[in-house]
């Protein structure tokens, strides 16, 4: 009961730090005039990945062991699962019910070549990183320094890429608080207005960072624990409970910027994060873990790759995404985890 708490607890801090972490991001792309692309496909996206990419480090680096081991690699494959099946199911429900509800056209509206852009770096880099090792095992090293020499060149692209500017951002939370705190000891002051420094703004990130690193500490750990003592296998627990909990931050963003139509935002912040996803927690599992990815595993890889080829297949061919091609990820994650169920019955 206590590790159950625990983990709720951790999950706790892993939301709000991640939620924090975006804002203060979201506000530094303001401040420095960056463009859509690059505050929903780089900073924003980063930010919320960033859990997924801490939690296996942690599991990796700092907790060592064979069940540690398997719970980093599977929340280093959990993410880009999550991320191109759930993720994009709740963005093409929240676009569904607003059609519905007559708030919004039958289609959800993209950048074509941002969200190609991202999509054509991650089918890439993603099926390197599963396939290549299968026949090349002494070679992990050097498809680990090509996914992060790959990371580098797509944020490259995307920031010279065209995208229209930065329409909106939340205020910044410290600088809300601090408002807040005047007006309750000064019920007559009113609130500066002046813009936010970014000194103030890399502050708020740098704490949200350290609430971050000690929630997935505490992730990794209680989830080490409660796998053993429910005997099930550490790497597919992972896989399927890990990234529910870390990527709460990108769904629960992608489904607000959808809801108020800045679907540019909300579907790059998905597939910005399914990029770094593939490229530098991939690369600590290539060079710091055996990486014999089979089984159930595999085949939440290739479930991955398949659900995004027919969302890039959609933009391609009609220049949008239908909200009916993102309902289908849920059917992946469906048929999934029935397999893992009825793997592990058996």
């Amino acid at each position: 009961m206590i590790e159950v708490i625990l983990l709720i607890v951790s999950l706790l801090a892993i939301l709000a730090s991640a939620e924090i972490f975006t804002n203060g991001v979201e506000c530094l792309g303001r401040a420095l005039s960056l463009s859509q692309a690059v505050v929903g496909s780089i900073l924003a996206a980063v930010g919320t990945a960033l859990p997924e990419t801490i939690l296996p480090f942690v599991a990796i680096l700092i907790h060592k062991g064979e069940a540690s081991n398997q719970i980093g690699v599977g929340a280093i494959l959990g993410a880009p699962f999550m991320l191109s099946t759930l993720a994009f199911f709740l963005v093409g429900l929240t676009a569904f019910v607003g059609f519905l509800t007559k708030k919004r056209g039958f289609a959800i509206d993209v950048e074509v070549d941002t969200m190609k852009r991202d999509l054509w770096f991650f089918l890439v880099m993603y099926s390197g990183a599963i396939f290549v090792p299968m026949f090349w095992h002494e070679g992990k090293i050097f498809v680990a320094l090509a996914l992060v020499v790959g990371y580098l060149l797509y944020a490259y692209k995307t920031f010279r890429g065209e995208s229209d500017g930065i329409l909106h951002a939340e205020e910044l939370y410290i600088k809300r608080l601090w408002h807040r705190t005047v007006a309750f000891i000064r019920p007559d002051s009113c609130p500066s207005k002046t813009p936010t420094g970014i000194f103030i703004i890399c502050t708020q990130v740098v704490i949200a960072l350290s609430i971050m690193i000690g929630g997935a500490h505490m992730f990794v750990d209680s989830l080490s624990k409660l796998s053993s003592a429910w005997g099930l296998n550490p790497l597919l627990f992972a896989l399927l409970v890990a990234p529910v909990a870390t990527e709460l931050p990108e769904k629960f963003n992608s489904v607000t910027w959808t809801i108020k139509g800045r679907d540019t935002l909300a579907l790059g912040n998905i597939t910005g994060a399914m990029v770094f996803q593939s490229t530098f927690p991939v690369s600590m599992g290539l060079i710091f873990t055996n990486w014999e990815i089979s089984g159930l595993a595999l085949i939440s890889a290739v479930m991955a790759i398949v659900s995004s080829v027919f969302v890039l297949a959609n933009i391609c061919f009609t220049k949008r995404l239908s909200p009916l091609t993102a309902l289908t990820g849920v059917v992946f994650y469906l048929i999934y985890g029935v397999m893992v169920v009825m793997g592990h019955s058996t």
